[in-house]
């Protein structure tokens, strides 16, 4: 028997298990680990965690959130790709693994439609263009005049593709040229941004507005087109000068592939309740972001067509595939 061969056998096999389990109303009958593709603190694993909250309240089982930081997101992914497909491992994810990473790398370690069974979409938000709260930028206008006198000088962190093709973009549509300097996650991102080691960032608010209202960091503006409750005297990129400028993300939950329907169906039924419980109300106000659920079937289409919006703003904004 091929080791190819094998593994098919042993995926059906657990499946089988999997779908055996919870036809007696037993799944999860044990601890689920919900896996993060970023750093603690990032917005994704600030979410993940208020939905294990709610998914232990509701099946009185612990979850584990196992943050598994580091190329793009693509070390969870494979992760979970390679899981067995019996409900217990979940990939709580955002864009930059299922819609960015394939127009971002010419080789992929994992596949974003075969490799998963999508679940349920779960959030979406915005993202903030920040420098140091010391630096001297006080606008969009500020930062871009001192990008056009010395190109090259300045230097833009990301931690994620959302935030790195945030970057990109901002470069293409103001015509300056920033270095990008990139890291594990954002967070790990935003210390160097506070020690000194990079001048700016667009990060998500979940990550970048604490230390906004701490009086570390300085919003200049925000990606989407509309300004956000949370900083409603920052102005949107676009109305700082970099017309038509508009980049937010999103979050959704899959699982690995040939996990039994049944299973998916009560793990989104456990994951839109936790969307809608006061842990993630909570999490969307204090970020900024919304709360967003669909069906499996909706997810794959949205993903679907995210990829093809990602791959035509990636090319856009000249990010050759690595």
């Amino acid at each position: 028997m091929t080791s190819i061969h094998r593994r098919t056998v042993l995926a059906a096999t657990l499946a089988l298990a999997a779908a055996g389990a919870f036809a007696q109303g037993k799944y999860p009958e044990k601890p689920v680990t919900f896996v993060v593709p970023f750093a603690a603190g990032s917005a994704t694993d600030q979410l993940a965690r208020a939905l294990a909250q709610s998914w232990t309240e509701q099946t009185k089982q612990a979850v584990v959130v196992d943050d598994k930081a580091g190329a793009s997101g693509s070390i969870a992914a494979q992760f979970v790709a390679k899981a067995p497909p019996d409900g217990y491992t979940v990939l709580i994810t955002t864009n930059t693994t299922h819609a960015a990473n394939e127009h971002l790398y010419k080789k992929l370690s994992y596949d974003p439609v075969k490799d998963f069974v999508p679940v349920t979409g779960l959030g979406k938000g915005g993202q903030v263009l920040v420098v140091r709260a010391d630096a001297p930028y006080h606008s969009v206008a500020d930062l871009l005049a001192r990008a056009r006198k010395e190109p090259g000088k300045l230097s833009f962190g990301s931690g994620s593709s959302s935030s790195r093709v945030a970057g990109e973009m901002f470069k293409q549509m103001s015509h300056t040229e920033i270095l990008h300097v990139p890291y594990k996650s954002n967070p790990n991102a935003i210390t160097d941004l506070l020690g000194g080691q990079i001048d700016l960032m667009i990060t998500d608010t979940a990550t970048g507005v604490p230390q906004i209202k701490a009086g570390k960091l300085r919003a200049l503006g925000v990606s989407t087109t509309k300004r956000i409750p949370l900083l409603p005297d920052v102005p949107t990129i676009d109305e700082a000068g970099v017309k038509g400028y508009d980049m937010g993300y999103w979050f959704a939950a899959y699982a690995p592939a040939n996990t039994p329907a049944p299973v998916v169906a009560r793990m989104r039924e456990l994951l839109v309740n936790g969307v809608r419980s006061a842990a993630a109300k909570n999490f969307f106000e204090g970020t900024g972001g919304e709360p967003w659920t669909t069906t499996p079937e909706e997810l794959a289409k949205f993903q679907a067509a995210e990829a093809q919006k990602w791959g035509k703003v990636i090319r856009a904004a000249g990010i050759e595939a690595e």
